[in-house]
């Protein structure tokens, strides 16, 4: 067989093809670049999204050091700073328990020592002046030099009020240098120089081991060669460097790895991978559907060309080529397109995605990564292959017999089958019904594809009215608002010293609108507890009892509590004889029964705090058994005291306020009338600013916008999903009718030619429109509600504050809009395709 050099007569047939279709290229090109613009904006939103809350993450973490050693003395960290593991790191030194400055009260800052490694791990970068060297020289971040009264001015003097191992300290200060505030890290930053460790090496003497105090400490962070297997890394470190992994050795080291970092804090499960599978598949279902369906409608119109090139010796692999030439070439026009949308409409997206988490002031983060456009363009390019495969089998495999008598929609007859034939002539619904009958898969594929959009827009509404602000409030406000000491909102209330004062309860009970309210107790080193075992290590009183935390609670904040086990009887628990026990919840609110330490109807003992055993009190030592009625959930609203616990309870407030000398209020928890949150809002702000400035207060109407935001964010990003997914269906819809009126353009020649007026052709593609419009219709609602029950429905359940609605009103909402699509496409693509007269519209096949 003589072998002919093909490629250039393939070329120029490829090129001439795509001239003659315009139309089609048009079509196609925006097809591919809407499939582009789909996988780019899902890799773009996903990457995005990673890259922002990881480096938000890493920055409320403390920094971006894989990992930490914490609680370290100088001898411990040269023992461990060699190890052929770490690649960098960080001296982090703490030089105080507590800055005690008034001006710091409601944003508590820390005073550190970081060395260059530390600084650069924390992202310190400052904007004015320089690293700290001189002993008395520090640098601060913008906001806590704010709330000093510090201008942002090299040499600028400030005292500094310091807690070190017991004892207040005051310090004088020059201002070296400073940074820009990190939203995302609500805590007050002050660094002092090298110098200043030196000069007060006696003092920073780290004396954790003895009384938990941590000033002096030395936290270290680490830096492997990478993330991976963050965990077995540190254990070595540790373990080789002579340390133990036991909490209980006196060799244990604490560490921790950094729950920043995605390959830890994020395990690629089953569920997850299926997801992302899920999600890409759909992704090139909806591309396919339209690009299979331009190529095979474009092969059908041009089949007999296809024959007549079989009849001149074209082989079947070259007419692939053909094919497969043409969509690679459209792809090379529409990919790029589809890239540079996409990843502007996905970097717009992943705001939405981060201010509705829990780092909604973070820095947004999302660079142009080489893998976003390379992963979109490979999955949109194996789309367009795969799409052309069979249209370019059906064109490879035609014979020029069969090419020659092709019309749209022919099949091959049975000898079973029959003409139906009509007594009462042509009615233009049942030839247009007929009319999609003749290629049943293309009616298929278009009504599909209209469909899953429509799907995908339902499924989305129902996930965002499945969302229960009613759950999802209860986690976080109980009533409309909680009022407290502000180092209670910071979870550091400890009694008398940082109590809810009598006058701010007064001025609010004193404010129109208000309805009910409660006061809650607590305080640390109040009670003991007699204990079975004390594996977690707590120090013992001078009696030998470990510390627990007992809340005492008025009537309101009493009935709000939500039973997990057992019984709530208000009744026997007024009795004194018994009392719940707290059990702390999980991210889902589910609770984590492991972490109680009694069960239903065991007996609890409370004592008096005795003082330490170093300094026991010279007190009453008293004694109240106690019941365990049931177990009730700890929360952010009721609970906080800042102190370590064996155990923590519930009881009464009259019960409560019996077992102490000096009951303290930790919190106000009150409600108002309708209507008057507002007024009540500002009076609280405007009272906390100016007349008790220790004071602060949390709202339920921001935890509400939070919630209302969130909601906007799911029906925003599945709302564009949707939309550019509809418009592939709309693009599919209108090139399906559009060549569905070309081919058959010497049909319409005949049957005009026999009596049918163009008003009735017209009516006749009207019909064909509005039958697409009432299989997807009956398609959406179908498929949109067993979506519905097994997909968005197990989804709801996985999230703690949703509760499965089922709607079906968005899909019904967007039927006017098909109806009108359903008869305008129709029509256009009519007077599109052409003005021939009858005569050259039937000479046309000669």
């Amino acid at each position: 067989m003589i072998k002919v050099n093909s490629n250039k007569a393939i070329r120029n047939l490829s090129t001439n093809i795509l001239k003659a279709n315009k139309t089609r290229n048009i079509i196609a090109i925006i097809a591919i670049a809407l499939t582009s613009l789909l996988f780019t904006t899902l890799f773009t939103m996903g990457l995005g999204t990673a890259e922002s809350l990881q480096r938000a993450m890493m920055r409320q973490a403390g920094g971006d050091g894989h990992a930490s050693l914490k609680y370290l003395n100088e001898e411990e960290f040269n023992q461990i700073k060699d190890h052929p593991l770490i690649k960098e790191l960080a001296y982090d030194r703490l030089l105080s328990k507590k800055v005690t400055n008034g001006e710091l009260l409601k944003r508590h800052a820390e005073f550190w020592y970081y060395d260059d490694i530390g600084l650069k791990f924390g992202f310190i970068e400052l904007e004015g002046g320089h690293n700290p060297v001189a002993e008395n020289e520090v640098i601060m971040d913008s906001k806590t030099a704010e709330l000093l009264d510090v201008p942002l001015k090299v040499g600028t003097p400030l005292i500094l009020k310091l807690e070190i191992h017991g004892k207040e300290v005051q310090r004088d200060f020059v201002l070296s240098g400073w940074w820009k505030s990190d939203p995302v890290f609500n805590v007050g930053q002050i660094f002092a120089s090298r110098a200043y460790v030196d000069a007060n090496s006696e003092e920073l003497r780290s004396t954790y081991k003895q009384d938990f105090d941590q000033t002096g400490v030395i936290n270290a962070l680490l830096k492997f060669d990478n993330s991976f297997d963050l965990r077995g890394k540190l254990d070595k470190v540790i373990t080789e460097s002579g340390f133990s992994l036991d909490k209980n050795a006196s060799n244990y080291l604490d560490g921790n790895v950094n729950w920043s970092y995605l390959s830890t804090n994020f395990a690629m499960d089953t569920g997850t991978i299926l997801a992302l599978t899920a999600a890409l598949l759909l992704i090139m279902l909806t591309g396919y559907l339209i690009i299979y369906n331009i190529f095979q409608i474009s092969v059908m119109r041009d089949i007999r060309f296809y024959g007549l090139l079989k009849t001149i010796g074209t082989s079947s692999r070259q007419i692939r080529r053909i094919i497969r030439r043409q969509a690679l070439f459209l792809s090379l026009l529409g990919v790029p397109i589809g890239l540079l949308i996409g990843f502007v409409v996905g970097k717009s997206l992943v705001p939405l995605l981060t201010e509705r988490s829990m780092h909604a002031n973070a820095e947004i983060s999302v660079s142009p990564s080489p893998w976003i456009f390379i992963g979109s363009a490979l999955f949109a390019v194996i789309t367009v292959i795969i799409s052309t495969l069979k249209p370019g089998r059906i064109a490879a495999n035609v014979s020029p017999v069969e090419a020659v008598r092709y019309t749209d929609g022919s099949a091959k007859r049975t000898s079973g089958a029959h003409l139906r034939k009509s007594t009462n002539g042509a009615k233009m619904p049942l030839m247009a019904r007929a009319n999609l009958g003749r290629n049943k898969k293309r009616t298929a594929l278009v009504v599909i594809s209209l469909s899953l959009s429509l799907i995908l827009l339902n499924t989305t509404f129902t996930l965002s009215q499945s969302m229960d602000m009613d759950k999802y409030l209860s986690k976080f406000n109980d009533t409309d608002f909680l009022m407290g000491h502000a180092e209670y909102f910071q979870e550091h209330f400890t009694g008398s010293d940082n109590a809810t004062t009598e006058s701010y309860i007064q001025a609010v009970q004193a404010q129109p609108g208000f309805k009910e309210g409660g006061r809650l107790y607590s305080g640390s080193d109040v009670l003991t507890i007699e204990h079975k075992d004390n594996s977690e290590g707590y120090e013992a009183d001078a009696r030998g009892n470990l510390p627990t935390v007992a809340y005492g609670l008025e009537e309101l904040p009493l009935h709000r509590l939500q039973l997990v086990d057992g019984e709530l009887d208000f009744n026997k628990l007024a009795s004194g004889k018994y009392i719940l026990e707290g059990v702390p919840a999980d991210d889902n609110n589910k609770p984590e029964m492991e972490y109680t330490e009694y069960q239903v109807g065991d007996k609890v003992t409370l004592h008096n705090y005795m003082g330490s055993v170093n300094n026991p009190q010279a007190q009453e030592y008293t004694s109240h058994e106690f019941t365990v009625l049931g177990h009730v959930s700890m929360k952010s609203t009721n609970s906080g005291t800042s102190a370590a616990s064996y155990a923590s309870f519930y009881l009464p407030a009259d019960i409560y306020k019996s077992l102490v000398h000096q009951p303290a209020v930790m919190s106000y928890a009150f409600n108002v009338s309708s209507g008057h949150e507002d007024t009540m809002e500002s009076f609280l702000k405007k009272y906390t600013e100016t007349t008790e400035l220790t004071m602060h207060y949390r709202s339920k109407s921001i935890v509400m916008n939070e919630f209302t935001g969130m909601q906007n964010t799911v029906v925003v990003i599945g709302g564009t999903l949707s939309l550019i997914i509809g418009l592939i269906g709309v693009l599919n819809f209108a090139n399906a009718i559009l060549t569905s009126i070309l081919t058959r353009r010497q049909e319409f020649a005949i049957l005009q030619s026999i009596g049918m007026t163009n008003k009735q052709l017209k009516t006749m593609l009207i019909y064909e429109g509005l039958y697409y419009v009432l299989g997807t219709s009956v398609c959406t609602i179908l498929l949109g509600s067993l979506s519905s029950l097994l997909i968005a429905k197990p989804f709801t359940h996985l999230m703690w504050f949703m509760s499965y609605k089922f709607i079906i009103w968005p899909l019904l909402a967007v039927l006017p809009i098909l109806l009108l699509l359903g008869i305008c496409i129709p029509l256009t693509s009519y007077s599109l395709s052409g003005r021939k007269s009858i005569v050259e519209r039937l000479r046309t096949a000669e």
